[in-house]
C-alpha cells in the first residue's frame, strides 16, 4: 500500500481534519493509483513506439481515459478500466478484487487527496499474445503542496476485450533507484583519499567517493602547497549506457572541462581523455593508472597533445592511500 502520510493536506485541512484524514488514509491503496497510472502517462520511449506499433497506441487510449477520469475524481470511471474480475496486489500483499473494491478505494483517495498528480516512466511493453500485454515501469505521485513524492515499481497485465484494453492484474513493488554499481564495481578500490609521495613542494591530492545511488564515483582533485590549494577540480565517473563504456566528465576550477573513456587492460586502467583548458586550448592524453597494492597506485600520462602538437610523456607518479588515523 502507498504510504499516504507522504501526501499532505492544505494548512486549513490539517487544522480541521488532521486526525480524521490520517485515519482514512491508512485504508487507501495509494500505490494502486500509481500502478494504474502506468497506463495513464506514458514515457517518451513508449510514446515513440506508439507511432510504430498500433497496439501500444491502443493502450495509450486507455491511458487518456484514465487521466480524464482521474482529473474529474470519478472513481467509478477509473474502476471501469479494470476487467470486472480484475485485481490489484500492493507491496504489502493487500488484495483488491473486482471493480467495486477498486472504486471504493479510489473514492477514498480522491476525497482525501485533492489535486494529486502522477508521473509514469514506462520501461517496457510486450505482447505475449495478440490480446495480452505486459507493462513494467515506475510511477511517481506528486501532491500539490510540494511534499516528498512517492514512487513505486509496477507490473500491469492488460487484456483486450471488445476492442478495448483493460487491466486484468496490477502488481506493485517497493521502488529502488536504478544503479550502475555492477559496471563501476571494478573501480571501487579507488574509494578514499590518495596523495602523492612528494616530500617537499606541491602535493597532489585526490579523493573518491560514491554519489548517492552508486551511479557515479565523484573524484575531487587538488594540489596543496602549505595552506593553499593551487589547483582543484572534480570528475564524475559513470557508466555510459549508449556506448556501454565507463565514461567520466571533468570540471576544473578555472573553467576548463573534459571527458574521458575508461578501459581496463589487465591490472591497469587506460583512460583516454580530451579536454578544453580555460584559454580554449585543446589537450588530449592517455592516462595509465596501475594499482600496485591495496594502498599504492601509479599514474602516468602518455600520448599527450596540445592543439594537435605532441608533448612528452610525464614521469610516473606514485600515490599512496591516506589512511585514517585511529585513536
Amino acid at each position: 500500500m502507498f504510504k499516504l502520510k507522504k501526501f499532505k493536506l492544505s494548512s486549513a485541512q490539517r487544522n480541521n481534519k488532521h486526525h480524521e484524514t490520517r485515519s482514512k488514509m491508512k485504508t487507501i491503496p495509494h500505490s494502486l493509483l500509481l500502478a494504474l497510472a502506468s497506463v495513464a502517462l506514458c514515457g517518451t520511449q513508449t510514446l515513440r513506439a506508439a507511432d510504430i506499433d498500433p497496439k501500444i497506441a491502443e493502450i495509450t487510449k486507455t491511458a487518456e481515459a484514465f487521466v480524464e477520469a482521474f482529473h474529474k475524481g470519478d472513481a467509478k470511471a477509473v474502476a471501469a478500466l479494470w476487467t470486472p474480475d480484475g485485481d490489484f496486489i500492493n507491496e504489502n500483499s493487500r488484495v483488491l478484487k473486482g471493480r467495486k473494491a477498486i472504486e471504493d478505494s479510489f473514492a477514498q483517495l480522491f476525497a482525501a487527496n485533492k489535486g494529486l498528480k502522477v508521473r509514469i516512466d514506462i520501461a517496457s511493453v510486450r505482447f505475449p499474445a495478440p490480446d495480452l500485454a505486459i507493462e513494467d515501469g515506475t510511477s511517481t505521485a506528486v501532491a500539490p503542496d510540494g511534499s516528498t513524492p512517492s514512487r513505486a515499481r509496477y507490473t500491469n497485465v492488460l487484456i483486450k476485450k471488445d476492442g478495448h484494453w483493460l487491466l486484468s492484474s496490477v502488481r506493485e513493488a517497493p521502488y529502488s533507484e536504478p544503479s550502475n554499481y555492477e559496471h563501476l564495481e571494478g573501480l571501487e578500490w579507488t574509494i578514499g583519499e590518495w596523495g602523492d609521495e612528494q616530500s617537499n613542494g606541491p602535493v597532489g591530492r585526490v579523493s573518491f567517493e560514491w554519489a548517492p545511488g552508486q551511479n557515479f564515483i565523484i573524484a575531487t582533485r587538488g594540489v596543496e602547497f602549505k595552506d593553499d590549494t593551487l589547483d582543484n577540480g572534480t570528475e564524475w565517473i559513470g557508466w555510459d549506457p549508449a556506448t556501454k563504456q565507463i565514461h567520466s566528465w571533468s570540471f576544473e576550477a578555472d573553467g576548463g572541462y573534459g571527458d574521458s573513456v575508461w578501459t581496463k587492460d589487465g591490472a591497469k586502467w587506460v583512460v583516454k581523455s580530451n579536454s578544453t583548458v580555460s584559454d580554449g586550448s585543446k589537450v588530449s592524453a592517455t592516462h595509465i593508472i596501475t594499482p600496485v597494492d591495496a594502498n599504492t597506485v601509479t599514474w602516468q600520462s602518455k600520448d599527450q597533445t596540445l592543439n594537435g602538437k605532441p608533448l612528452p610523456d610525464t614521469k610516473q607518479i606514485k600515490m599512496k592511500r591516506v589512511l585514517q588515523k585511529t585513536e
